[in-house]
């Protein structure tokens, strides 16, 4: 949820980057973090495949 919300702010205030590019640049390294924890989630709910 709190990743489509980022994206939905990210969306809103990228036509309008001038004005606070921090906090743009700011939210897409929240983005991206965020992304990254949903990746580790799914790899560790996968059972490992046998070698």
């Amino acid at each position: 949820m709190e990743h489509a919300d980022l994206n939905a702010l990210i969306d809103r205030c990228a036509p309008e980057a001038a004005p606070d590019e921090l906090t743009l640049r700011r939210l897409k390294k929240r983005r991206l973090a965020l992304r990254d924890a949903m990746d580790r989630l799914e790899r560790d709910l996968q059972p490992q495949e046998p070698a």
